[in-house]
């Protein structure tokens, strides 16, 4: 039956299809599967066997594949679909890519609220609530695969928003919100309530801000989840961040740094003490920074603590601090302990006050390497930033080593990249940042890969402030930050908009995408 079903021998068929080794493989990422050959091969078996059904002709499947020449695969595929096999070979991250993007849950999320009762939220009490989220109930699964998509997605946050007439969810993919589904506001409450028991969160306070964290595991990772929920007028809003374990191994060379900011910033992590800052907005990738400079250094022989709200992710041979307001541990009473255990480097999350400020200074003023960040909009920001928390110029200048200040900008997607002219007005920012005149510029076409979007992935860009004697001259003298400023530039300091740029002349990002995420004080 099976042999009558394949029709043909392998061989025969890769001849007939013209699959020789030497041809290239198909893009699996430009084809759109039709509908019914997604419904003959479920998620399970394709990503078992790596392929992708694309369409369906007479009584013949056509299958993207990993490996064509999978004889048992084939087979398989041909008994459950009961149809003859076309196999055409394919990347096997292309198909992984395209099985995530073609087989969506979204229906499934839909269907396990139909399933929920709508009952009035007034009229609910906690242990009703508590019944709706049960392990085993629709909600539950409703809420995996609703994980279990962003997964997918590449998302880094999950937004669930009640409204007037529905309830919003949304997936925040390379810096970008996008609207995946709506859900009838009767899945509100049981929804919000399966995430609070998740996060260890009282699902019978609906009016004071919370937050709490679990983990889970999708697509063969462990993801941990940093919950936190909030009211609004029409109801209780959560928002879900994924920390993927798997980033916090990133390290110097994979953030983005071009050679020259590269060689620098291992330059100043060489420093046996000193402060080094780290600034940008929330989202700008200032931890994942902060943990690929520890994780570069030496941890045998080094003493490392870090203080952190909250620690994100774990490291071995690194001793990791959680911040616990109602214990007493802050930022400043952690900091001052840590300086009593013999450290080597100090790694503090963040540097929010005046007396976390004070003795992270001392600290580095002391034979230890401080590392931390700063929120501000670059690095004379930081600068200002430290005086405005009363620390005095003359001890800026003593302990601070370097500023890197950093945006995170979304990649050209790598599939669909295409040469184009771009608009005036990032022709005249690209002019204005590098003195040269360049009309055309990589953009991404949009395609499967990028949810057609024409970006795929991020990365860094840069600002790199080196403290100087004539920049420590002109701090400690009172100038403004524009005079900083245009003497760090004539030392060789790269800006944020110039290091995005030179990225976009390259081919990694578009200017549209440096205007958005930074810009020049010049």
């Amino acid at each position: 039956m099976i042999k009558k079903l394949i029709d043909t021998p392998i061989e025969s068929q890769a001849e007939d299809n013209g699959l020789s080794p030497g041809m290239p493989r198909l893009n699996v990422l430009r084809q759109a599967p039709s509908p019914e050959a997604l419904q003959l091969i479920p998620e399970r078996l394709a990503r078992k066997y790596n392929a992708l059904p694309l369409s369906v002709k007479d009584n013949t499947l056509q299958v993207a594949m990993a490996d064509p020449d999978d004889i048992l695969a084939l087979e398989d595929l041909a008994a459950r679909t009961k149809k003859r096999i076309e196999p055409v070979p394919a990347a096997v991250i292309d198909i992984q890519e395209a099985i995530d993007f073609n087989y969506r849950a979204f229906g499934d999320i839909v269907k396990q609220f139909g399933s929920v009762e709508a009952i009035p939220a007034e009229i609910k009490t906690p242990e009703m609530l508590a019944m709706e989220a049960a392990d085993d109930s629709p909600v539950a699964q409703a809420l995996t695969l609703i994980i279990e998509e962003a997964a997918k997605s590449r998302a880094s946050d999950i937004h669930i928003e009640p409204e007037v007439d529905r309830l919003r969810v949304r997936y925040r993919i390379d810096g970008t919100l996008h609207d995946v589904i709506s859900l009838p506001l009767g899945a509100h409450d049981p929804l919000i309530s399966r995430t609070k028991i998740l996060s260890g969160m009282n699902i019978a306070d609906h009016r004071r801000p919370q937050d709490g964290q679990f983990s889970t595991e999708t697509k063969g990772k462990d993801i941990d989840i940093r919950v936190a929920t909030i009211d609004t007028v029409h109801g209780e809003m959560a928002v879900l961040r994924l920390l993927d374990k798997s980033l916090a191994a990133l390290s110097l060379t994979q953030l983005g740094f071009l050679p020259e900011s590269h060689d620098k910033f291992e330059q100043m992590l060489m420093a046996p003490y000193g402060m080094v800052l780290v600034s940008g907005p929330t989202g700008a990738g200032k931890t994942t920074t902060l943990y690929a400079a520890v994780n570069s250094l030496d941890k045998v022989s080094r003493n490392i603590i870090t203080i952190e709200d909250p620690v994100e992710y774990r490291f071995e041979s690194i001793n990791q601090i959680q911040v616990n307001p109602r214990a007493g541990l802050t930022f400043a009473s952690g900091l001052r302990s840590i300086v009593r255990l013999d450290p080597d480097v100090i790694l503090v999350g963040e540097i929010r006050d005046s007396e976390t400020a004070q003795i992270a200074i001392q600290s580095a003023l002391t034979g230890h390497l401080v590392l931390s960040s700063v929120h501000a909009n670059d690095t004379m920001g930081v600068l200002f930033r430290l005086i405005d928390l009363g620390v005095e110029p003359f001890l800026i200048c003593s302990a601070l080593i370097s500023i890197v200040a950093q945006r995170m900008v979304r990649r050209v997607c790598p599939h669909c990249t295409h040469s184009t002219t771009a608009p005036l007005i990032e022709q005249i920012a690209y002019r204005r940042e590098t003195d040269e005149e360049r009309s055309e510029f990589a953009y991404g076409a949009g395609c499967k890969a990028c949810s057609y979007t024409g970006y795929l992935g991020r990365t860094g860009i840069f600002e790199i402030l080196s403290i100087s004697d004539e920049i420590r001259r002109l701090l400690i003298t009172g100038a403004t930050a524009a005079e900083i400023r245009a003497q760090a530039i004539k030392e060789g300091m790269l800006t944020l908009a110039r290091d995005g740029m030179l990225k976009a002349k390259s081919g990694i990002t578009t200017p549209y995408e440096v205007l958005r995420n930074a810009y020049s004080t010049d």
